[in-house]
């Protein structure tokens, strides 16, 4: 059982930053594959950036750019730098690891992009 806890989440005006953060459990961190998904009210969840065990990353094609994902190993925590926040952006963000083909979920983060 992977356990995920993310924060970071806020408030942010056009164009602004936030860093999210998502910490797992476990001692085998360096063995998930780790991710950021994104639902906006109405829509359904999307990918924003994903990282594999391995280190190689992969962005939605919107995020390119803007959006940083990356990994402490020693901190059992994952990253998603996002600059040139938009309204677009607003959602409840989430986290998923991926560790011998189960996945697991964190509870999610708001980042609302406004003005």
């Amino acid at each position: 059982q992977v356990q995920l806890v993310e924060s970071g989440g806020g408030l942010v005006q056009p164009g602004g930053s936030l860093r999210l953060s998502c910490a797992a459990s476990g001692s085998s961190f360096r063995l998930y594959a780790m991710g950021w998904y994104r639902q906006a009210p109405g829509k359904e969840r999307e990918l924003v950036a994903a990282i594999t065990s391995g280190g190689n990353t992969n962005y939605a094609d919107s995020m390119k750019g803007r959006f940083t994902i990356y990994r402490d190993i020693g901190k059992n925590t994952v990253y998603l730098q996002m600059n040139r926040l938009k309204p677009e952006d607003t959602a409840v963000y989430y986290c998923k690891a991926k560790f011998n083909n189960n996945d697991y979920w964190g509870q999610g983060t708001q980042v609302t992009v406004s003005s």
